[in-house]
């Protein structure tokens, strides 16, 4: 059996109502889709202190942790590994999004959430974005 990997992942919004999206590099798990910001959660750190540090670490933005909703968790099995996944709100973010890692990064209506190639695990979020569009 596959071990469970924690993340924590950012659906940044900005005030044109837009997404961010990062890119996998290609010789990453599910290398070459798009993706919400994010990472696994190291031992001792809470969801929200491992969002912060993602953000910065991928992405260079800074977060006030107050102002970050759980939106969703997703559970997910790949054949390799099994995932589970706290999609977070952010709408107070700081910085110019930039890749830290040279990765190519987007910001995304709702809408166009679908026509990207994403992670299956990120898929239920893409929909549930959808419904739920545009967040207050």
């Amino acid at each position: 059996m596959n071990k469970r990997v924690e993340v924590v992942a950012a659906i940044v919004v900005d005030s044109q109502q837009r997404i961010l999206m990062a890119q996998r590099a290609h010789w990453q798990h599910q290398g070459g889709k798009w993706e919400f910001p994010g990472g696994k959660i190291e031992t001792d750190e809470t969801h929200l202190q491992a969002l912060a540090r993602e953000l910065e670490e991928e992405v260079d933005l800074q977060i006030d942790q107050r102002f970050c909703e759980l939106f969703k968790a997703v559970h997910h099995d790949y054949a390799d590994k099994n995932v589970s996944l706290y999609f977070y709100l952010v709408k107070n973010a700081s910085g110019i999004a930039k890749g830290m890692e040279d990765q190519p990064v987007l910001w995304v209506d709702a809408k166009t959430l679908s026509g990207l190639a994403i992670p299956d695990a990120n898929k239920a979020i893409a929909d549930a974005l959808l419904e739920t569009w545009p967040v207050s």
